[in-house]
């Protein structure tokens, strides 16, 4: 009897171990030891901000190359110099001119010669008008005095012309600006013989810039005239523009439109400066999940569900925009679905997790 009282005792002590370990394996199962404490939100369906992120260049809005209409003359005067503002009708350059002067003077000789012989023709013919009616003279006589009148005026008429020809290419010899703006190239020097239709100056008119951005077929859909865009510059300051015009068409080749984007207020910005721009497309009704719960794996954007069991499973998404802590989800999930939020980033595909609170998320963790 006292040998089978050991063996009894051994009996009851593996007993009660099993019946423990099977409880903590239950444990276990419900709550994995060294899970992830994590928080899920829902995917919502809300009003966001429509908008891209794209890069282009600033350039003048209207760049003008100016230059004179007549040949192998001398520059005598230079009164500008690049960066400078000019007025409108504002003397720039002056070429030679003297020639041209003497031209006109010419001109202006000739025009008053007959100016002259058609007053005389027209006093004779209102005399021979007199003298016809008391038959002095004869009728042959009179039709020649209207004549001479008729030459006199023609005289005159291709003198004023030549005149008028003279005054212009006089008025060539100075390149006056064809309106207000920055001069933003200077391509001759004074004393330079200059060819006709060269260019010697350029010209950013009105000082206006604008900003240029090469968009995608499918994003240039989404952009129409009168979009507001904001512009960072190198020191920090926004600029704010709206869209002046969008191309009503695609380059073959490379499958993209340019946009066009007025700058009312370009303080700051130069001409070829290359800045990244938001434009704003308008709003919308989105799905969206705060920008923590997206994550990139393999260079695409990913989600993490959590099954009943508290494992986690990897989604891939596809993103539009972003607004206000947000991303926009186009594909890949609906209202309602709920993601890891807190968290997101740690996880792999099938990995455990607790869910907490959101606001004893990070207690959880440590």
């Amino acid at each position: 009897m006292r040998r089978k009282l050991p063996a009894l005792a051994l009996v009851l002590t593996v007993a009660v171990a099993t019946a423990a370990c099977s409880k903590d394996d239950k444990a276990v199962e419900a709550a994995p030891t060294g899970a992830m404490a994590v928080t899920v939100v829902p995917a919502t369906s809300r009003q966001i901000q429509r908008s891209m992120l794209v890069s282009g260049p600033v350039a003048a809005w209207e760049e003008m190359q100016l230059g004179v209409e007549v040949s192998g003359l001398r520059v005598t005067a230079l009164n500008v110099d690049v960066g400078q503002q000019v007025r409108k009708g504002e003397l720039l350059l002056q070429i030679d001119h003297r020639s041209l002067d003497s031209d006109l003077a010419q001109a202006n000789a000739s025009l008053r010669e007959a100016e002259a012989g058609a007053s005389l023709a027209r006093s004779q013919l209102a005399r021979g008008e007199l003298l016809v009616k008391d038959k002095y003279i004869s009728a042959t006589q009179l039709d020649e005095l209207r004549a001479s009148r008729m030459q006199g005026d023609a005289r005159v008429g291709t003198a004023r012309a030549m005149r008028d020809n003279a005054a212009l290419r006089r008025s060539f010899a100075d390149l006056r600006a064809p309106d207000d703006g920055v001069i933003s190239k200077r391509l001759v020097q004074p004393g330079q013989v200059v060819a006709s239709g060269s260019e010697l100056l350029r010209l950013i008119r009105q000082g206006r810039l604008e900003w240029r951005a090469e968009l995608a077929e499918t994003e240039l859909a989404r952009v129409k005239p009168g979009d507001r865009i904001q512009l960072a510059t190198r020191d920090g300051k926004t600029v704010i523009g709206s869209v002046r015009a969008v191309s009503p068409g695609v380059d073959a080749s490379t499958r993209t439109g340019t946009i066009h984007a007025d700058l009312p207020q370009p303080e700051g910005l130069q001409s070829g400066t290359f800045l990244q721009g938001r434009i704003d497309t308008g709003t919308a009704q989105a799905i969206t999940v705060p920008t923590a719960a997206v994550v990139q794996r393999d260079g695409h954007p990913n989600v993490f569900t959590v099954d009943a069991k508290g494992i986690v499973h990897r989604l891939r998404i596809r993103t539009g925009g972003t607004d206000a802590g947000h991303v926009e989800v186009l594909d890949g999930l609906k209202a309602g679905d709920r993601v890891v939020n807190d968290g997101a980033g740690f996880l792999g595909d099938g990995d455990s997790v607790r869910i907490v609170e959101a606001g004893n998320a990070a207690a959880a963790a440590r």
